[in-house]
């Protein structure tokens, strides 16, 4: 299978939240799932995903790393 975005998870420590997702939503994080497990060969739950999928987003969003630089100065 072709390389995906998100990177093979880093061993980690994670605090436990609940959401709630629709169907449509929760079948995607399921194919995204069995894609990552095509790309490393590894089974991980979508709740081990998700967070590593939100921290990349968010990494990525370069107006929000911006206002979180500036607000880090004191701006």
């Amino acid at each position: 299978m072709a390389a995906i975005k998100l990177a093979r998870l880093p061993d980690r420590q994670l605090v436990k939240i609940t959401i709630q997702i629709t169907p449509t939503l929760h079948h995607q994080l399921g194919r995204y799932a069995a894609a990552y497990e095509a790309a490393y060969g590894q089974t991980e739950s979508i709740a081990d995903l998700v967070p590593a999928m939100l921290t990349s987003f968010l990494e990525s969003d370069r107006e929000f790393v911006k206002s979180c630089r500036a607000s880090e100065s004191g701006r």
